[in-house]
């Protein structure tokens, strides 16, 4: 574990003072820039060269099954190996695949199972970075600096869901779709070798049997109440937010004033997104969790008020509210999770947390069509709003959600685990 700074230095922001975190910083953050851009050169490329929805769901589930399948996998072998060099080679594997996509693309004749065969390693690839980025930072970062860190990454996950969109559509009009994979390799290219570049320390960590490591990793998940129960409520929130994508352009489109409607309403999400992620960087609650899960509740606002037909502008700045508070939860989250989990399961159960959050989205993705053809659209609207203000609020009555906070910030012990489920 890294040594604890002076006082003086314990106050300075981790881009200052910290080397190792710095090359953590530019590598993520040149990756995340990178894949802004390509669910829509992805879409728009495959569209272009089928024309058919269909082939563009099979390359986007290439991509999402895999990943679903193999993340426990990739949280056991974040903990059992150097997390610095799964992250460096899942980088070079991602490294080649977007190159290879954005060759096909430029050579005029890209083959669909060409593509969809290179998400597929991306896919899986990714599936054993995704857990790496929480062992990297408590390698790198002292306890007291973790949430300032953490915020600085969600900073540019925000940022990049700003400008992300705006720089693909530069990129696909101007030199197209090809390109943009071409600058998401060279991304990942760049982010290797930053991480080649870095010292973390060496954890030793018993090796089991690859059951014994999965079955570790679940109960340090579900014996701490705060853990679980926000887990669920957190998946709650992600259905919920598929089910907004899926219906909420129709909505927006027809009954609100038409597509720059629905623009205006994900690049008010976007700002708060980054204003949740500016503020989860100076604000330090007692009861982070309990703060954190409120505010992510606020997300059944714009759900209601779509369903109840309400007039574009409350809409609009529902939906911006909504989005900061995801921006605040997920460095109050990572922060708490980083200070609570022992290191040498954490990319564990980063994964669980991963896999239950991912999983939830195809489920909304694919019930709200269905319930609105039943029912019309405002009855999925109103149960995903219910669920979410009912999974996300609720967890305040958990006693571990009140409790988890003390020593967050300030390097002090870790706290017990809350009591085992029955």
């Amino acid at each position: 574990m890294p040594t604890l700074p002076s006082p003086r230095s314990a106050l300075a922001h981790p881009l200052l003072r910290n080397p190792s975190f710095r090359l953590l910083f530019a590598g993520r953050s040149l990756s995340l820039v990178g894949d802004a851009v390509i669910p829509a050169a992805l879409a728009l490329a495959v569209l272009r060269a089928t024309g058919s929805t269909s082939a563009l769901a099979l390359v986007l589930g290439c991509a999402m099954v895999p990943r679903l399948l193999l993340l426990p996998l990739g949280g056991v072998v974040g903990d059992r190996f150097d997390a610095r060099k799964v992250a460096l080679t899942t980088d070079l594997v991602r490294c080649a695949s977007q190159l290879f996509v954005g060759a096909q693309l430029l050579s005029g004749e890209p083959e669909l199972w060409h593509i969809a065969l290179a998400e597929v390693a991306a896919g899986a690839a990714s599936a054993f970075a995704m857990p790496t980025l929480p062992p990297l930072i408590t390698g790198t970062v002292p306890k007291e600096q973790r949430q300032a860190a953490n915020a600085a990454l969600g900073v540019v996950r925000s940022g990049t869901a700003v400008g992300g969109p705006a720089l693909a559509g530069l990129l696909i009009l101007t030199v197209g779709p090809g390109w943009a994979f071409v600058l998401d390799g060279a991304s990942f290219a760049v982010s290797a070798g930053l991480l080649a570049l870095m010292r973390t320390p060496r954890v030793r960590v018993e090796h089991r049997s690859l059951r014994a490591d999965l079955v570790e990793g679940w109960h340090e998940v579900r014996s701490r109440d705060w853990y679980w129960t926000s887990l669920i409520a957190h998946a709650a929130w992600n259905g919920a937010a598929a089910v907004l994508a899926t219906l909420g352009p129709a909505l927006a489109v027809h009954g609100l004033g038409g597509e720059k409607t629905w623009l205006l309403i994900l690049q008010a999400g976007a700002v708060g997104l980054l204003l949740g992620s500016l503020l989860a960087g100076r604000a330090r609650p007692r009861r982070p969790v309990l703060v954190a899960n409120l505010g992510l509740a606020t997300y059944a606002l714009p759900l209601a008020l779509l369903a109840a037909s309400a007039p574009a502008p409350a809409v609009i700045a529902a939906y911006g509210v909504a989005l900061a508070g995801l921006g605040f939860l997920n460095p109050v989250w990572e922060t708490t999770v980083q200070a609570t989990i022992p290191s040498g399961v954490l990319a564990r159960v980063t994964s669980y947390d991963w896999l239950l959050s991912m999983a939830a989205m195809p489920l909304g993705y694919v019930l709200a069509p269905l319930a609105a053809d039943a029912w019309g659209p405002a009855a999925p609207l109103w149960a995903a709003a219910a669920l979410t203000a009912v999974a996300c609020a609720g967890t305040a009555a958990v006693p571990g959600v009140r409790r988890v906070g003390r020593g967050v910030y300030e390097g002090a012990p870790e706290p017990r685990s809350e009591a085992a489920l029955p």
